[in-house]
């Protein structure tokens, strides 16, 4: 039986459930020093001195280091979408003659235990001369530091005749939209433990996400041969896109460690989190559509300014380019412009979460939509289907590229989804329910937003399969697990590519001393393509087990079979037979295989959100009284866990929508550093999620047929929700800024009134 689309049970929850995991702060070492980092307390200003004779007196204090103790130490590099022009913008390790941002590391302290490092910390005085903070995304240009200006990159997709489509169109709508800045707040804030060996590698515990990649870099950045560092990942708290990327504090705790020879661990605590890992979103956008009598996109214009932060970190200008390159999503659109301004400004960096630029495109492009069928007074829905890229026009070609990638919709019937979905939700029911309510005096609504996403980023994946003397068969990948379900999944496919059980496989991932590359977990890559290398590689080993066995059993390969742990002869299945361990010590104690899965293609899986939402109009709330995800997978692996994803994202994305929001005062000070300043969603404020899962069609561009799934939960929820309050207050186009908090609320129930 295939175990392909079973929602077979999370293998790796058991010692989560026992309370016996291994997260960052879990890990002690002999002799062990403690880092705590002293960060920058004004937004932007001249660094001048540090007062540390107190410090220094401190009969705890190992260490102190200011910017001068690690200026051999180059600033942190890029690992996605590098632009021309960007290497002026990189983080040094410790602020160097100017702090950018509250929370910029400035120096480091060491000691024997976390509350005398704190302790020793607070008796270290930077002094710091302010300057003027640049906090408006929308200023024009300037100089934001000596020789840099505050427009670090443009990112610009284009193609059609944008002039000839406007010239001809019966309308033209306009929109000014914006996304406040939020993100991903994992449960476990970040850490690093990192471990000088006797055998002179250093290994760092507490790595996420990329592993392999951030060997590479650390190597690069402390001077290391190669494999002069390895990296160990444990059990990871959450990821979202904002742990596991390469930090400052990463760098400096492997540099403490070679240089003080003693092991050294940092673990962030929640206030830090909040102010200085990445943070996302944040942008404004100004759009315009052109379009004809039926609501037709003749073309569209977009142009956008994205609050990037004090730096640009690892993920240079990813986020700013995935929304140039989603925002037509499923719509034909046959002539575009977008034009992405990244700014940087005195606030904390940002980076990638979960959906980056796709988030923020969908919000843009569905609310246009919106705004389309309100202005030619259509049927939204029906706008909709009239802009659809048609099923017999996949694979549909964008013309250009982002991530690397040429955007080529793979496969996709979204009219049909589009059909299939009303079914599942009963939309005429819900509508006549809505409608009902409302005569009745509630003000209550339904929104719907349609998305497009990407996954399965190349270019490959590596696979070691290998099957013991003990019968236990090891996954080795270089993917990373940050809680999606990897050792799950990964087991799944390669249980079913060898037709044995589940109970001897174990999958090893994370641990860059097992495999001598990889490319982590991030864009919702690890099923489409660590999936797809395992299931080449299961291929393989099953191959060389039969070739074994059958020379025991004196019977061709192709006679014979896996049933569980043992070789059967197909024809015979209470004949002869062997078990797996026999097998594996005829060979000589293992049998192995190999495979590498390469690819310059991503697939697109797509879907629906659908918000219902009650406002209550003397408190100001918005209750999300039902939420209803569609989306088409092409093949499911795993569907518990999918939807598990789905629902997981969805949260977040009321999150965003509603209530989350990184605020500055106008000095730059950050105003939601605690959990009673930055809300998040709880179980009182979601509702069940309601979820119609389809595999409708596969891709061609792997083995298995899937696609992505850790993003699409969220991508369209702030579409959804905004298209929703607008209908409960009876205001089309009224939401135009996320979060829709109380007092933005109030000020639409003023102007609705």
């Amino acid at each position: 039986m295939s175990l392909i689309g079973k929602s077979v049970r999370r293998l790796e929850d058991r010692p989560l459930l026992l309370g016996a995991g291994t997260f960052a702060a879990d890990i002690v070492a002999p002799d062990m020093l403690w880092m705590r980092v002293v960060r920058s307390p004004v937004a932007f200003g001249r660094l001048t001195r540090f007062r540390l004779d107190e410090a220094f007196a401190h009969p705890g204090t190992a260490a102190i280091w200011t910017a001068a103790d690690v200026a051999d130490i180059p600033p942190i590099g890029f690992r996605l979408t590098a632009v021309p022009g960007l290497e002026p913008y990189r983080q040094p390790v410790l602020a160097q003659g100017h702090v950018r941002y509250v929370g910029e590391p400035i120096a480091l302290v060491f000691a024997d235990d976390p509350y005398t490092v704190e302790d020793i910390a607070d008796l270290v005085e930077p002094e710091i001369e302010p300057l003027s903070p640049c906090l408006d995304p929308l200023a024009p240009p300037s100089e934001f530091a000596p020789g840099l200006d505050t427009e670090a990159a443009i990112v610009e997709k284009a193609y059609g005749d944008l002039d000839a489509a406007f010239a001809n169109a019966h309308a033209v709508v306009e929109l000014e939209l914006i996304v406040g800045r939020h993100s991903g707040v994992p449960l476990e804030t970040r850490g690093a433990i990192a471990v000088p060996g006797t055998d002179g590698v250093l290994r760092m515990y507490g790595a996420a996400k990329v592993p392999h990649y951030n060997r590479a870099t650390l190597e690069t950045m402390l001077g290391l041969p190669p494999g002069g560092i390895h990296l160990h990942e444990g059990h990871v708290g959450g990821g979202f896109g904002i742990r596991g990327e390469l930090y400052p504090e990463d760098v400096l705790v492997c540099a403490a460690a070679l240089r003080l020879g003693r092991p050294v661990k940092w673990i962030e605590d929640r206030y830090e989190h909040l102010v200085a890992a990445n943070q996302s979103r944040g942008q404004i956008h100004r759009v315009r559509g052109a379009v004809d009598e039926r609501g037709f996109i003749l073309g569209l214009d977009d142009e956008f300014w994205f609050d990037q932060g004090g730096y640009i970190r690892t993920h240079g200008v990813t986020v700013t380019d995935l929304t140039a390159a989603m925002l037509p999503g499923p719509y034909v659109v046959p002539a575009y412009r977008s034009v992405g301004h990244v700014r940087i400004t005195n606030k904390t960096p940002c980076g990638t979460y979960r959906a980056p630029g796709r988030f923020e495109a969908s919000f843009v492009r569905e609310r246009l939509v919106d705004a389309i069928a309100d202005r030619l007074g259509l049927d939204p829905i029906a706008v909709r289907r009239t802009n659809f890229i048609a099923k017999e026009a996949m694979p549909f070609s964008r013309g250009y590229s982002s991530l690397g990638t040429e955007i080529i919709h793979d496969t996709g019937d979204y009219a049909g989804h589009l059909e299939k979905f009303q079914r599942h939700v009963g939309w005429e029911t819900l509508c006549a329910g809505v409608a009902q309510r409302r005569r009745e005096g509630e003000a209550v609504g339904l929104g719907l937003g349609f998305f497009v996403e990407k996954s399965g980023l190349g270019p490959f994946d590596d696979v070691r399969i290998v099957l013991d003397g003990e019968g236990a068969i090891e996954v080795v990948t270089g993917a990373a697990s940050i809680g999606q379900g990897v050792e799950t999944v990964m087991a799944q496919i390669c249980a079913d590519g060898l037709g044995t059980g589940l109970d001897r496989i174990r999958v090893t991932h994370g641990q860059t001393d097992r495999i001598a590359r990889g490319m982590g977990a991030f864009a919702s890559r690890v099923t489409v393509m660590t999936g797809a290398a395992v299931t080449i590689a299961a291929a393989k080993l099953r191959q060389e087990v039969l070739t074994v066995a059958g020379q025991l059993l004196q019977t061709p390969p192709d006679r014979l079979a896996f049933a569980g742990n043992r070789v059967i002869v197909s024809a015979a299945p209470d004949g002869p037979s062997l078990d797996l361990a026999q097998v594996a010590q005829s060979a000589g104690g293992e049998i192995a295989a190999e495979a590498t899965f390469t690819t310059d293609k991503m697939t697109y899986p797509y879907g629906v959100h659908l918000a219902q939402v009650r406002v209550e109009r003397d408190s100001c709330a918005i209750v999300v009284e039902r939420f209803f995800v569609g989306y088409d997978i092409g093949r499911s692996i795993n569907p518990m866990l999918v939807e598990g994803q789905i629902v997981g994202g969805a949260v977040q994305g009321i999150g965003a929508s509603l209530m989350e929001e990184f605020v500055y005062d106008d000095a730059g000070q950050p105003l939601s550093v605690t959990f009673a300043d930055y809300l998040m969603p709880t179980i009182a404020e979601v509702p069940a999620i309601d979820i119609m899962l389809s595999e409708d069609v596969p891709t061609p561009l792997n083995p298995l047929g899937v696609k992505g799934a850790g993003e699409a939960g969220i991508n369209a929820v702030g579409a959804a929700i905004a298209a929703a309050v607008d209908d409960a207050l009876g205001k089309p186009g009224a939401v135009r800024q996320l979060p829709i908090t109380p007092n933005r609320l109030h000020a639409l129930l003023g102007q609705a009134n």
